[in-house]
């Protein structure tokens, strides 16, 4: 089925916040508890590895995304360069994985924002809300992430000048850095790594940047690397402040790290970063989603109509509504704590397609050397085999299910 093509309206400024706006989200204030207790000190060398890995990942989804600039990123890449059953793959682990992760965004912003009991409704009407942000355009879209941005940097620096402030004058944080061994150091990289994933949502909204071939590269490489700082600067903070045990034991290690120092006035401010961390995060895995769900039924891996094109607002508003119906639903109903493996298997799937298709990439096309995408395409693997085997038994079933529904519609077309 043919659709109408999305509005180029997204500059060079509006693709980079979008990318920090969707990295530095939920999980900085989340994710270094469970890798503080896979790894200790040891999550240090997790993030570093995590970096180069999403650095790998990166690359790949630049170089792909300079060459086809359009809306579904890997789901396009997979078809274009290794054939569609690797786009389909590609796809339905991004869209499936990141559904989840948006129910979960969605529940930890109503964590922070929501009075006691009324944690999933408010999470519902967060969802239905940013779902209504993208539905009226693009720039809308931009313009709240680069206001959450805001809130988010301005709260991470308090809580980071806050810790500083408690820190022994010699950190120790050498000590204890291999005390979780091999395995802990690379199950905290797992966990850090979906944090940096946000810089995804740039490439599947490629059909809406403006001189894609240089902007999409560009954005992508300087949000992540915006991302590397922020997160090597908290993770510092809170094993300095707090220490791995205390990190490992907080259930907020932000916001306790501030009321550690005494800055008790400072832990609201921290509370509305997190909530509006949440919120940019679930903004941007909307839009991305919305995007990968429109080009997968413009090529009938998904039902056809959801391939529609608002006319005025130029956003695939079928493919958004339904979204939101599907996450409000698993936010009433489901825990998504088990959820947080399948989503990461969705998302390293995902991945691996894109170093894959990348590889093959010829010379006139490639910006990066071969070595990267090996290195990431490995590195996917990997971190694959760290996460709960009931996440990734969870994984392989839903893939399953995506594999025989287009088995049966490409019979039936």
């Amino acid at each position: 089925m043919t659709s109408a093509p999305l509005a180029r309206r997204l500059g060079l400024a509006d693709a980079i916040v979008i990318g920090v706006g969707s990295m530095v989200g939920a999980g900085v204030f989340a994710a270094f508890t469970p890798a503080a207790q896979a790894a200790g000190n040891g999550l240090l060398i997790g993030l570093a590895v995590a970096a180069l890995v999403a650095l790998c990942n990166a690359t790949s989804t630049a170089q792909l995304a300079a060459v086809y600039p359009v809306s579904g990123g890997t789901y396009v890449y997979g078809r274009e360069r290794l054939g569609p059953w690797w786009g389909f793959v590609a796809g339905w682990g991004f869209v499936v994985g990141k559904t989840a992760s948006c129910a979960a965004m969605a529940l930890v912003f109503a964590a922070y924002a929501a009075p006691a009991g009324w944690e999933r409704p408010v999470a519902v009407v967060a969802v239905l809300a940013l779902a209504a942000v993208n539905y009226f355009g693009v720039t809308r879209t931009a313009a709240l992430t680069r206001a959450i941005v805001v809130v988010v940097l301005l709260a991470l620096a308090i809580a980071v000048a806050a810790g500083a402030t408690s820190m022994p004058p010699a950190l120790p944080l050498a000590d204890g850095l291999l005390a979780g061994g091999v395995y802990g150091i690379l199950q905290s990289a797992g966990l850090l790594f979906f944090a940096f994933a946000g810089y995804a949502r740039i490439a599947t909204m490629g059909e809406e940047v403006r001189d894609p071939a240089r902007t999409i590269p560009r954005a992508i490489v300087v949000a992540l690397a915006a991302a590397v700082v922020v997160y090597a600067a908290v993770a510092v903070a809170l094993l300095g402040s707090l220490g791995a045990d205390g990190v490992a034991s907080s259930d907020a290690p932000v916001a306790d790290m501030v009321t550690a120092s005494g800055w008790e006035w400072a832990a609201p401010v921290v509370r509305v970063g997190a909530a509006a961390a949440s919120l940019g995060a679930l903004l941007g895995l909307i839009a991305g989603i919305g995007r990968t769900t429109l080009a997968m039924a413009r090529e009938g891996d998904l039902p056809g109509w959801l391939a529609a094109v608002h006319p005025r607002y130029r956003v695939p508003h079928h493919a958004e509504i339904a979204l939101a119906v599907v996450v409000s639903v698993l936010v009433v109903a489901v825990d998504l704590r088990g959820a947080i493996a399948f989503s990461s298997f969705g998302v390293l799937v995902y991945y691996f397609v894109a170093n894959v298709a990348a590889f093959g990439q010829p010379a006139a096309q490639r910006r990066y050397p071969k070595a990267m995408q090996i290195v990431g395409a490995v590195a996917c693997l990997v971190l694959v085999a760290t996460l709960p085997v009931a996440g990734v038994i969870g994984g392989v079933v839903v893939l399953a299910v995506g594999v025989v529904y287009r088995s049966v519609a490409v019979r039936t077309q």
